[in-house]
């Protein structure tokens, strides 16, 4: 199991800044993080994944085909 720090999120792909990841995390778009310390969060690799891969999929089932 990989957590990933909010700095290794935009290699990933995640572009957001931390205000509007926290935006999506309430309202249930993003996955949310692991409480890792009193200051740290992180989140689970695989989560975000699958969160890219349903961003991709999402595309692809809105083009014309």
């Amino acid at each position: 199991m990989l957590i990933l720090s909010f700095e290794e999120l935009r290699p990933k792909g995640v572009p957001f800044s931390k205000p509007h990841l926290n935006r999506l995390i309430r309202s249930g778009t993003f996955p949310p993080p692991v409480k890792l310390g009193a200051r740290k969060n992180g989140w689970l690799a695989d989560e975000i994944d699958e969160w890219l891969a349903s961003r991709i999929a999402a595309r692809q089932q809105s083009q014309p085909a």
